[in-house]
């Protein structure tokens, strides 16, 4: 197909429908992992890792039919943004006043852009796949014209977060829940949870959001007291 051609911007439009209504969950991962940012970076961390992650789903497009017929890859897959979503509501850890914590680091941000969102994309780049049918060019042009979308709407979910940090709690739960549905649908349980548990599909989800959120705020929490006590031996050392 060529840019003359309305088949072209049938496909163009369709492929990126098809990326805007998933960046809901990309915005999502960028702004949970780049909100811990100093100011000056944050913008430096959306596009490095948008682009990062554009460029891994560009490759996955080329794989994706064979990648998605892999047992145990979906399994894994969830298992990795379950961890993600742990990670992303410790705080902020120090060590004498620096912050060593991962996600406070430009480097950290952009490496947990790109793993969730490749985690993520699996499914995703089945559809991309299908509307290019085979025209790589074409999914490169869909792509890059939802990055603008894509970014704008991570600034806003971060604006919410420092806003209203319970969505920081909400983002998390809903790698959680992603990681769940993943979980039902990979090759090794898909056709014994539709013949036996189809339930699963629904209850999957909930638990493993559940698991992210009270796992990760008990974490948080445990780190918190231990911090505390760390810095009470350190002032009873001092006086």
């Amino acid at each position: 197909m060529t840019i003359y051609e309305p088949e072209f911007w049938v496909a163009a439009l369709q492929i990126i429908a098809i990326d805007i209504v998933l960046g809901g969950d990309n915005a999502v991962i960028i702004a949970l992992a780049c909100r811990k940012l100093p100011e000056k970076q944050r913008n430096q961390g959306i596009f490095w890792g948008v682009f990062g992650a554009i460029f891994i789903r560009v490759l996955l497009v080329f794989f994706a039919l064979n990648l998605l017929t892999l047992p145990f890859l979906k399994i894994v897959g969830a298992l990795l943004l379950i961890w993600i979503g742990i990670k992303l509501l410790m705080p902020e850890s120090s060590d004498n006043g620096h912050q060593v914590d991962a996600g406070t680091t430009l480097l950290g941000a952009i490496k947990t852009i790109i793993i969730a969102d490749t985690v993520m994309s699996l499914d995703n780049v089945i559809g991309i796949a299908g509307a290019a049918k085979g025209d790589i060019g074409l999914v490169v042009f869909g792509l890059l014209v939802s990055v603008p979308i894509i970014v704008w709407g991570s600034k806003f979910v971060m604006k919410l977060m420092t806003r209203f940090p319970v969505t920081i709690v909400i983002g998390a739960g809903l790698l959680g829940w992603i990681a769940g549905d993943m979980s039902t649908t990979d090759t090794v349980t898909k056709v014994w949870i539709e013949d036996h548990a189809a339930y699963l599909r629904w209850v999957a989800p909930i638990v493993t959001a559940l698991i992210v959120i009270i796992t990760g705020k008990w974490l948080a929490a445990r780190a918190i007291r231990k911090a505390m006590v760390l810095t009470n031996l350190g002032d009873n050392k001092s006086i």
